[in-house]
């Protein structure tokens, strides 16, 4: 299964779920995409066994990708402070993969109905999500 953590900014959160995964489940390969260099260090540095960078590298990805894991702004066009392109957002929006978004609530993205949880409780979440994928798939 071909699982891919995308992350901007400084990429902290990316860095996190990419730990949080491979604690949980450490077979699985973790691939990773940041919308700049410092991120995907960051995601790098968290234990993705591969780490890209920029939009391309997004769109390529997002086609081989079986599940995709980050903040929910990686779905809108111009969050991240601009970050995500219209083009990365509608990539990651029309990918065949699952997805498993983080409901930062900032940024001027607010979710309604989503509690103000810390964000250990938010990854562990998604992680937890990742976990019922991954039993339900041949692996």
């Amino acid at each position: 299964m071909e699982i891919l953590v995308v992350d901007g900014q400084g990429g902290r959160i990316g860095q996190q779920l990419v730990r949080a995964i491979l604690a949980r489940f450490p077979g699985v390969e973790v691939h990773a995409v940041g919308t700049n260099s410092m991120a995907t260090a960051a995601l790098l540095k968290g234990g993705a066994a591969q780490g890209a960078t920029g939009e391309n590298a997004l769109m390529v990805a997002c086609r081989k990708a079986d599940v995709i894991l980050g903040p929910l702004g990686i779905i809108i066009a111009d969050a991240l402070m601009g970050e995500i392109s219209p083009a990365m957002a509608a990539a990651v929006g029309q990918s065949r993969a699952k997805k498993i978004l983080v409901p930062m609530n900032q940024c001027d993205i607010w979710v309604a109905g989503v509690a103000d949880v810390p964000v250990s409780r938010l990854l562990e979440s998604a992680v937890d999500q990742l976990g019922r994928l991954l039993e339900n798939s041949a692996c």
